[in-house]
């Protein structure tokens, strides 16, 4: 049991290390700058027009099955 326990707890910090990422980029620490257009433009006005955009086809969707 002794060896097993043993066993389970090296494994264990072999997977958790091996998940560890080390070349990709580490997240912003800095807020979204409202002021900068590309910033507006990928934060809010892509999001939105998605919605917009899913809502419309899902209406032309329903309206074909009736």
């Amino acid at each position: 049991m002794n060896k097993f326990l043993f066993f389970a707890f090296q494994l264990i910090f072999a997977l958790g290390y091996a998940q560890k990422p080390t070349e990709v980029p580490k997240p912003s620490e800095r807020p979204i700058d409202i002021t900068d257009p590309a910033d507006i433009i990928i934060y809010i006005i892509l999001p939105l027009c998605a919605v917009v955009f899913f809502l419309i086809w899902r209406s032309k969707r329903k309206k074909r099955k009736e």
